[in-house]
């Protein structure tokens, strides 16, 4: 190997890919990350979509994980220029009442706003809260023997069944409602087993560390790990899209930010055929359709809390969700989609021109869906905050075929990388003893693809780039 060039190439600079060089750049190897696109982030790019001078998320804009992860824990992202904004509220979901639920950062002010069920949200949530940040690395990584088996057993026995079933625990409409939209981020059928772990671990997130908001866009995060990596010595190339892995300089390990179907078309028969086999077998998940709006003032909703949250729920009642998401499962549309609304500029006042304003949405369609979602969102936002579409400037749309011209990754539309449900919540992208690895010894898949699965914490990225520490470079990463 006394050929190569770089110990290590990754492909893709999104969270995942950039997650991964830094790590392996901080052992002092040589790593090469290269991007297909202009501008590095996949997730995490910021732009003008609408009009100039409205800077819009294209695809993930507040972060519940950011915090929470151990990675991004270990990057100095303050001296590197990033700013985390905490709304008042980290969610609001607002009810045809005219009432709405809050999701605070407090686990006392959550249960306060949510009357009768007050208890059931203390006994369900409080002690969830103490336990999470002890098994943090269980949830957040490959299956393995836990470190903390106990607790990890407490948080089981409430994550594990479907979210249908543990709304049971609650009484009234606001805290099933607000429960439902926690679970909805799943992407699948709240009555699907562990869809409760999805809305456990976004309620955790926000009473542990908020649900924060980079300033300036998500690009800034995006920026600072890159120039972090670069500081380390690692280098960035942006417009180089592999076709093939002949086109790579030599290198010892090659780490790939993709999904199962790109891994096979550009590995090829580097891979063995059953493993191949496998891979096609990958599952993908439902697709998004996205909206963003440059607005003449923020969302007029009829209930304050919304106006305070930086995330909104648009969903109604937990019947009216579960409806809606099984139908986006059974290839059906339906009139009153769940609706995920941010609220950025409201709280960061360097996403629009002075006293204009921002909004990103979007909502789960069936995988490469192909129908124009814009009427129905704006009339579900419309439904909750009257007035909205008389303050529309400018409006961007993505279809499920667009996000994935934006970023390859999102097969049909799915932003999670493949479904994670039971099934493959951690034998992702195969069940195997390491989901990093592949067949091919020097290439591992350090995606979304890989547990733990779909959202901006790298902690894909920094397992995959451990498990080739170990393998080819004989160090650990300590």
């Amino acid at each position: 190997m006394s050929g190569n060039r770089y110990d290590a190439v990754v492909v893709g600079a999104g969270p995942n890919g950039l997650a991964a060089g830094i790590t392996l750049q901080r052992r002092g190897l040589s790593v090469l990350i290269v991007e297909a696109k202009e501008t590095i982030g996949g997730g995490m790019r910021s732009a003008e979509l609408t009009l100039p001078g409205y800077v819009h998320d294209v695809c993930s804009a507040v972060h519940p994980m950011a915090l929470m992860s151990p990675f991004f824990k270990s990057i100095p992202l303050r001296e590197l220029g990033v700013e985390f904004i905490q709304p008042t509220f980290a969610a609001a979901h607002p009810f045809d009442d005219g009432n709405a639920a809050i999701l605070d950062q407090s686990v006392a002010k959550t249960a306060d706003s949510l009357s009768v069920d007050r208890s059931a949200y203390m006994d369900f949530m409080g002690g969830l809260v103490d336990i999470i940040p002890d098994i943090l690395p269980d949830l957040l990584g490959p299956l393995t023997f836990p470190k903390h088996p106990l607790k990890l057993a407490n948080f089981g026995l409430k994550a594990l069944p479907p979210a249908t079933w543990s709304a049971g625990r609650f009484k009234a409409k606001e805290a099933r409602g607000l429960w439902a939209g926690m679970a909805a981020h799943s992407i699948q059928p709240l009555e699907n087993a562990a869809t409760s772990a999805f809305g456990i671990m976004l309620m955790a997130a926000a009473h542990l560390y908020g649900w924060p908001i980079p300033k300036r866009g998500s690009q800034s995060l995006a920026d600072a790990l890159a120039t972090y990596f670069k500081s380390l010595g690692g280098e960035i190339r942006t417009n180089f899209r592999v076709g093939n892995l002949n086109e790579l300089p030599a290198s010892k390990a090659i780490l790939m930010d993709v999904t199962p179907r790109q891994l096979v078309q550009i590995a090829g028969n580097e891979l063995s055929s059953s493993y191949r086999s496998r891979l096609q077998s990958y599952r993908y998940g439902a697709g998004v359709f996205k909206v963003d709006w440059a607005l003449e003032e923020p969302i007029p909703f009829t209930a304050e809390a919304c106006r305070q949250a930086g995330t909104v729920h648009i969903g109604n009642t937990i019947e009216e969700i579960a409806k809606y998401e099984a139908g986006i499962a059974k290839g059906i549309h339906l009139d009153k989609p769940f609706v995920l609304v941010a609220q950025q500029s409201t709280f960061d006042n360097t996403r629009a021109p002075e006293g204009k304003h921002t909004a990103w949405a979007y909502c789960h369609v069936p995988n490469g869906s192909t129908r124009d979602m814009t009427a129905a969102v704006e009339q579900q936002v419309e439904r909750f905050a009257p007035g909205f579409r008389n303050l529309i400037k400018g409006r961007s749309t993505m279809s499920p075929a667009q996000m994935e011209g934006y970023n390859s990754n999102y097969i049909g539309g799915d932003i999670n990388g493949g479904i994670q449900d039971i099934f493959q919540l951690y034998s992702r992208p195969v069940l195997s003893a390491s989901p990093y690895r592949t067949s091919a010894k020097h290439i591992y898949i350090c995606s979304s693809s890989t547990p733990p699965g779909g959202g901006v914490h790298g902690m894909c990225g920094y397992h995959a780039a451990t498990q080739a520490l170990k393998d080819i470079f004989k160090v650990t990463n300590n």
